[in-house]
């Protein structure tokens, strides 16, 4: 089971293009990108958001992908 910080709160899946938003929580970039293109609200908290800037979460990444390694199936 990946650590909770690895899955993306919109699409609950594991994610592989995490992006932060102005709220502060990382997200999938695609799924960030489709709730933008119809709102300008946090989806974790409701409250708007001061830009739609996404930066990338290169630290977030780098944690998934030693997670992933450290937990691949050797069969």
């Amino acid at each position: 089971e990946p650590p909770a910080d690895f899955i993306c709160p919109i699409t609950t899946e594991l994610m592989s293009d995490p992006v932060m938003a102005a709220d502060g929580h990382s997200y999938e970039r695609s799924a960030i990108e489709r709730w933008l293109a119809t709102r300008s609200t946090s989806p974790m908290t409701g409250e708007a958001l001061v830009h739609s800037f996404l930066a990338p979460n290169h630290m977030v990444r780098r944690q998934i992908r030693e997670w992933e390694e450290a937990n691949a199936c050797c069969c």
